[in-house]
């Protein structure tokens, strides 16, 4: 049985354990030792490694006592920053953190919902399936973990990824891809005071190019956001170079490509008329995925939240998660709520009742 003061406490010890992107070796040493503690056979990598980590994966497999192919539960450990020094509470049923951090519900109520109701499978002997449990490093800062994990080590074809804000019964079928452009416009240095018309104002020809672009909402599908402008000179010289760092997210790869290819031509046509150079380098951070509403996968959660008596949400996300790289990778994966709201931000909250049907959702997962 699900012991939601045990899940409370576990949830308030694991939030407490920094973990930002980069920096999850200690909570990854702390779900080996949790994992083991329930006697499941669990795998490490050195996924970290790829990137600059000290943290890695941690896979644990638990032995299914039912017929049926194994599946995927899933959640990551990192958090963004502020996330060192928390310092979690109850208020009237809802757990938040100090004004200077943020609460960590994203993403480990995930973690402690998949992790009680194993606990609670095992103690009570309830007949279960196998499934495959998988906690990821890297997500926050762009899916690394994932990306770097042997997909090889799995039987699962499915998967179930606890990690959306919205209460228990939203599952997310699909998401956008995401592209990164970066772009460097090349001038020409000169006096700006004695001979400014001798140079090529590399910060002018950028202007001019972002001048033209369609952003932000490009379409139902298709976003665009310039992030970053850098140049710095003094203002006696005319700027030969000038930075861009924008990112491309649709859930349509064809208008994903249009996008940046609309962007590229912006700065090249800017480029021509100045007499400037372009470097542009896009490159694809993930690609979008969309889940049948029919397939196994879908109806075997709505079926889960029908038994706990919660009114489904089915739904198409909009930004990346491990999902996007799990499905790319041949595992029809979904997304779960688990009831985080204001996730990466010092106002961040999850109820007490939310992070407990987390729990209860998995179990049913589990053992049915």
């Amino acid at each position: 049985m699900i012991q939601k003061e045990r899940l409370t406490e576990q949830f308030f010890e694991f939030v407490k354990i920094g973990s930002e992107s980069g920096n999850e070796k200690d909570m990854g040493e702390r779900l080996v030792k949790e994992c083991r503690a329930l006697g499941l056979e669990v795998v490490t990598d050195n996924a970290g490694a790829s990137y600059g980590s000290n943290g890695f994966n941690v896979l644990a497999y638990l032995p299914g006592t039912m017929e049926g192919e194994p599946f995927l539960l899933s959640a990551h450990m990192d958090t963004v920053k502020p996330g060192n020094g928390i310092v979690p509470f109850i208020k009237d049923g809802v757990i938040m953190s100090g004004e200077d951090t943020i609460l960590g519900g994203d993403d480990k109520s995930g973690i402690c919902g998949i992790l009680e109701a194993v606990r609670s499978i095992l103690e009570d002997g309830t007949p279960h399936r196998a499934a495959e449990i998988l906690f990821s490093i890297g997500e926050e800062g762009g899916m690394k973990g994932a990306k770097a994990f042997d997909v090889s080590l799995l039987k699962s074809r499915r998967g179930y990824i606890f990690d959306s804000s919205g209460d228990v019964g939203k599952v997310i079928i699909g998401a956008p891809g995401q592209s990164k452009v970066s772009a460097d416009v090349i001038g020409k240095r000169a006096h700006a005071g004695l001979a400014p018309e001798t140079g090529i104002s590399a910060i002018q020809v950028m202007a001019k190019a972002i001048a033209k672009m369609n952003l932000l909402r490009i379409d139902e599908e298709t976003t665009c956001n310039i992030g970053e402008i850098h140049s710095e000179f003094a203002t006696n010289i005319v700027p030969d170079r000038c930075h861009m760092f924008a990112e491309v997210r649709s859930r349509n790869l064809d208008k994903l490509n249009a996008q940046v290819a609309h962007m590229e031509q912006c700065l090249r046509e800017a480029c021509k008329e100045a007499g400037a150079e372009l470097q542009f380098d896009p490159y694809t951070n993930y690609v979008s995925y969309r889940v049948d509403p029919e397939s196994e996968t879908v109806k075997t959660v709505l079926e889960a939240f029908g038994r706990m008596g919660l009114e489904p949400l089915v739904a198409m996300g909009g930004g990346g998660s491990d999902a996007n790289i799990y499905n790319q990778k041949g595992i029809e994966s979904v997304v779960l709520g688990t009831g985080m709201t204001k996730v990466h931000t010092t106002e961040e909250t999850i109820t007490v009742e939310n992070l407990h049907r987390t729990a209860v959702l998995a179990e049913e997962l589990l053992t049915h």
